[in-house]
């Protein structure tokens, strides 16, 4: 950092996972893929416990199904999880007909967003993005 820059420079360069407190990973493992349509990018056991991550298919960040008595982390806990969709009113109906409880879509100035939980409570965003000849 020099004297007259203020911000230091990052070389962070993406998040590589998000942490999902769950209290059953096969439950979890089956609403990811079955209902939302990731794919598995890590299943292994490793102390201590079973390492399991799904991604959206392409995506750069991972979300950790992290199981009871790993990581300290409470089931249910994780909130603002934003799933960016190229639909969301596809993917709220989807979700829907699997019997997910879905909150929305509504418009808002910056996209079209709707909210659910997962099976143990995390909650997720869906959202549409405006584009800016849009509006946004």
């Amino acid at each position: 950092m020099t004297t007259t820059d203020t911000h230091p420079t990052s070389h962070i360069t993406h998040a590589s996972f998000v942490t999902l407190p769950v209290a059953d990973q096969d439950r979890a493992l089956r609403f990811y893929t079955d209902v939302l349509g990731f794919e598995v990018a890590a299943d292994r056991d490793m102390p201590p416990g079973r390492w399991l991550q799904v991604a959206p298919r392409g995506a750069q960040t991972a979300f950790t199904l992290a199981g009871p008595g790993v990581g300290g982390f409470a089931p249910g806990t994780a909130r603002g999880i934003m799933l960016v969709t190229t639909d969301v009113d596809a993917d709220c109906a989807r979700l829907a007909a699997a019997g997910v409880a879905v909150q929305g879509p509504d418009e808002q100035p910056w996209g079209r967003m709707a909210s659910f939980r997962d099976p143990d409570g995390n909650g997720l965003l869906l959202l549409t993005e405006k584009t800016e000849t849009e509006g946004f």
